[in-house]
């Protein structure tokens, strides 16, 4: 009698591939903002190859779900320090310092990136999880194991964090800017100039405009 096998597995096959074609991206994405692109094709093909051996416990929609896979392999299978490493290097190759004129709202994202960088490892997830991911508190929290309440709080503790990062990041800008005035024969001391409404009239850097610390979705 002919195996009945492929008839009857075509339907998960068709099932994984959608899942697979809809939330790769995605995957490998948070996998990258975690711990770098070179680890993150290793954790999508290790977060898939888990996907179809226990696709009948995969739910919709399937992206929470794979987003705590991933954030298991990257856990069990790479040290924290390397992580973390990887993660800075990251960030940095997508947020390289500006120079010349430069767009507002690309010099805005990049005080943000390199906000997201300073941070602790956990306030990073939570934000990747709800700002880059676009879940809401309730799936990001089944992605890291917890309850909807503590991800909020969670949440709110990581955005006060990203928000004090980029004021540091903003005053330190403003010291080299000095810095670069002074060597170039600028007045000594001088503030290098702050960007936004009120600005020059403040004397002191503004903390950029970041969408990511939107408590919309809190």
């Amino acid at each position: 009698m002919a195996d009945p096998a492929p008839r009857e597995r075509a339907p998960d096959e068709r099932r994984f591939t959608a899942m697979y074609d809809a939330c790769r991206q995605r995957v490998w994405a948070y996998a990258a903002a975690r711990a770098g692109r070179q680890i993150a094709d290793e954790v999508v093909s290790e977060t898939f190859a888990v996907a179809w051996r226990r696709l009948a416990d995969v739910p919709d929609p399937p992206l929470p779900w794979l987003l705590g896979v991933a954030r298991n392999v990257l856990r069990d299978g790479y040290r924290a320090e390397a992580r973390r490493e990887a993660c800075t290097a990251e960030l940095a190759r997508w947020a390289p310092r500006p120079s010349g004129d430069i767009a507002e709202d690309v010099a805005e994202r990049l005080a943000v990136l390199r906000a997201m960088a300073a941070i602790p490892e956990g306030d990073r997830e939570v934000l990747i999880l709800v700002a880059w991911q676009g879940l809401s508190p309730r799936e990001a929290a089944r992605v890291v194991g917890c309850s909807p309440a503590a991800l909020r709080v969670r949440l709110h503790r990581a955005r006060r964090r990203l928000l004090r990062a980029a004021d540091a990041g903003a005053e330190a800008e403003a010291e080299a800017g000095a810095g670069r005035a002074e060597a170039t024969g600028g007045p000594a001391g001088a503030p290098a100039p702050a960007r936004g409404p009120g600005a020059e009239a403040a004397g002191r850097p503004v903390r950029p405009q970041m969408g990511i610390v939107s408590e919309e979705r809190a």
